[in-house]
């Protein structure tokens, strides 16, 4: 590791400022026309506007919460090709832009979704993640636990769960991927130490969220180190992988993990082709079976046959198998006899927190 930078990855860790205080909106439109229509929208409700023609930029005025609905009505004022094509900058107070704020620039149908993602900045800022636990155990004897899934939560001022599905759209589309991910990372492993896990650990991340593994990964590295967890107990799962395009970075990612110790597993095998294809490309420790092959897995032979070649498979190369999403007796029965390692699913617990406790025959 000692040939790692070890300057931390800002894209990964910063937030991006509160739109809620008063400053200037810069927008630049590719047309005349459409900068027309936006400078005679603002002047008629009434902003303070100011026309830079040799920087074709217009520049105005934002009272303290008002950029939300400002940029709402601007975007409804343009045609979509229109608003994805004007370039946006917020600058909080009554600054110029400088050099470091034009990283930021960004579409007007970005920064749109950006002030509506505001929850999810305050989540992130406030550290109002959480993590929930869901036990992995070996198939023969399920009062056994191999490894906990650490599952991303998110939590309400009021305590009310946020779900995962509704954090990770909001932040697909609002370019926060690289913060959730990383928080989500450093809140599992914070929460394993909190709870004493002394099992394996599988911890998921999304390769789209990270642009250069030795930047964007060093942070989790060394939140593990400083948490006394070995690596070799640290199972990194790649999700996601359907919109992974680029496998040579999937593949770079995979040997950064592994150089530090970890293990790898990939999420979701069957559910596409891709994961397929990914097998050899980045030669797994752990494979996890979709959940909807395995779902009445007894009763259909197509799927029964496309499991059997995949555990086949994974037993030939020497990696091990997870089923998840297990939810019936008949599903655990059929596994267990066609030789899968691991199972996961609600018929052996659901994801908790604190971790759920097992005993040897609950599932038998």
């Amino acid at each position: 590791m000692s040939d790692t930078p070890t300057r931390p990855c800002d894209r990964c860790q910063t937030l991006p400022s509160s739109a809620e205080g008063a400053g200037r909106l810069f927008l630049w439109s590719p047309v005349g026309h459409a900068q027309g229509r936006l400078v005679s929208l603002l002047r008629e409700t009434r902003h303070e506007v100011q026309v830079r023609a040799e920087a074709q930029c217009v520049a105005v005025w934002v009272p303290e919460a008002a950029l939300s609905p400002l940029v709402s009505s601007l975007v409804a004022a343009l045609s979509q090709e229109e608003a994805r094509a004007t370039r946006v900058l917020f600058v909080p107070g009554a600054a110029e832009p400088g050099l470091g704020d034009y990283p930021r620039v960004g579409s007007l149908q970005r920064l749109v979704t950006r002030t509506r993602a505001g929850w999810l900045v305050d989540l992130l800022a406030e550290q109002r993640l959480t993590t929930h636990f869901q036990p992995i155990v070996h198939a023969r004897d399920t009062g056994r636990i191999f490894a906990h899934e650490a599952l991303m939560r998110g939590l309400e001022p009021d305590g009310a769960l946020v779900s995962p599905g509704r954090m990770m759209q909001t932040a697909r589309d609002a370019d926060l991927l690289f913060q959730l991910d990383l928080a989500a990372r450093t809140t599992a492993i914070r929460q394993a130490v909190r709870h004493g896990l002394d099992t394996h650990l599988f911890v998921n991340f999304t390769p789209t969220a990270i642009y250069d593994a030795s930047y964007c990964l060093r942070s989790t590295v060394e939140a593990i180190h400083a948490a006394g967890i070995e690596p070799r107990r640290v199972v990194f799962e790649i999700i996601e992988t359907d919109q992974t395009a680029d496998a040579e970075h999937l593949r770079a990612i995979v040997d950064f993990y592994r150089k530090a110790g970890f293990q790898v597993a990939l999420d979701d095998l069957g559910a596409g082709f891709s994961s397929l294809n990914l097998i050899h490309r980045l030669r797994p420790d752990i494979i996890k079976l979709d959940m909807e092959l395995v779902r009445d897995v007894h009763l259909d032979p197509y799927k029964g046959s496309i499991v059997e070649k995949l555990l086949e498979i994974a037993r030939t190369l020497g990696i091990r198998t997870v089923a998840e999403g297990i939810e019936t007796h008949e599903e655990l029965h059929w596994v267990r006899a066609h030789g899968v390692d691991f199972v996961q699913g609600y018929l052996i617990a659901k994801p908790q927190s604190p971790p759920v406790g097992l005993t040897p025959t609950f599932v038998e």
